[in-house]
């Protein structure tokens, strides 16, 4: 999508959000006696009259699905946003208060000063067996190890996961960005498979059904994907400080939270459901594109202790920083770890409910 043209569908969006949401957010704040610290206990009760709003598309289907939105629509109005360059603006013009995004967001928001909190996360049990993203390589080009990058041209995205996955991955190959060319394109809907399939780059990073499309379209032309061996499972909730020092808003987060997990087991236990509701029916693709989306994320890992995801971040700020001049910041302080158990904790109880 032109730049021009994803603004101006973010300001709408936004302004919708901004129009429907706003007096019911103020009134969440507005009777709190004063902010919340970051180290209080969360407030265990959704008062009257709490509304966040919240960008997770995918989870907003998977609450209906399961039957549980009623329980959370008293408090939460969805918003058709997600991804890091979204919900960032979002969160700047105050129309959000929480988004689901991958690992990268935080830090960036970090970086250009918006103070935002992670308070869930989610991984893959085996990651490196279902990766979210493989390396495409252009029709015609021998890339067969990430020792081949060097000297090609390589889609890169800077701010967006997929930008940092492939400085991860020049890292591991003990290569630097001198030694291939690094191509800015924005890593939205097909660009990459259709900048593969041009040679406009040699290599790009896709992810989803793309690779499964990419391979039927292009593998007669010698088109092909390679493993690139790294993480890149992080999922995450974040939002900024302003709404966690909402006490009312700190409540309907945490219920929020709790919702969020229960749905997430859902998924992983209801795949046919999922691919039904889904992939088919919201997202418009096949069956057979729904069922490989669901084989390739494998299950979900939803941990109580959060001390190795913070130790992989931190890792990837400090490459980060090191590649865009950045100062390194601390992946502690990106984590509310009030909420570390919360969702891992809903999980049991539903389990428990349940037998």
């Amino acid at each position: 999508m032109p730049r021009t043209r994803l603004y101006a569908v973010l300001s709408a969006a936004l302004a919708t959000v901004a129009l429907a949401a706003g007096c019911g957010a103020d009134k969440a704040g507005g009777d709190a006696a004063g902010k919340l610290s970051l180290d209080a206990p969360l407030p265990t009760t959704v008062p009257d009259g709490a509304k966040i709003v919240v960008g997770d598309p995918a989870t907003e289907v998977a609450l209906k699905l399961s039957g549980q939105y009623d329980k959370v629509s008293k408090y939460v109005q969805f918003a058709n946003l997600s991804g890091g360059p979204q919900t960032t603006e979002a969160f700047r013009a105050h129309a959000l208060d929480l988004g689901s995004v991958a690992e990268i967001p935080s830090i960036n928001a970090t970086w250009t000063g918006l103070h935002v909190k992670i308070v869930a996360s989610k991984f893959r049990q085996d990651p490196i067996g279902h990766p979210i993203y493989k390396l495409g390589i252009a029709p015609g080009v021998s890339v067969k190890t990430l020792g081949d990058l060097r000297g090609k041209k390589i889609a890169y995205s800077p701010g967006q996961a997929q930008g940092a996955l492939i400085l991860k991955a020049l890292k591991k190959a003990g290569l630097t960005k001198e030694d291939v060319k690094l191509v800015e394109l924005p890593s939205t809907g097909d660009v990459y498979s259709n900048a593969l399939s041009s040679k406009q780059v040699d290599v790009a990073p896709i992810g989803g059904v793309q690779i499964k499309r990419y391979l039927a379209k292009y593998g007669k032309d010698g088109a092909s994907v390679i493993d690139h061996g790294l993480r890149d499972d992080a999922g995450h909730l974040y939002g900024p400080v302003e709404s966690l020092e909402d006490p009312a808003k700190a409540a309907a987060i945490r219920a929020y939270v709790a919702a969020w997990a229960v749905a997430q087991e859902w998924i992983d236990k209801h795949p046919k459901e999922w691919i039904a509701g889904y992939y088919v029916k919201d997202q418009g693709l096949n069956e057979a594109d729904g069922q490989w989306l669901v084989d390739n994320a494998g299950h979900p890992d939803i941990p109580a202790d959060w001390s190795d995801a913070i130790k992989r971040q931190q890792e990837t700020i400090e490459l980060l920083a090191k590649e865009t001049g950045n100062p390194v910041i601390q992946a502690k302080d990106l984590y509310d770890l009030r909420f570390q158990t919360v969702a891992s904790d809903a999980i049991k109880a539903a389990d428990g409910a349940a037998k």
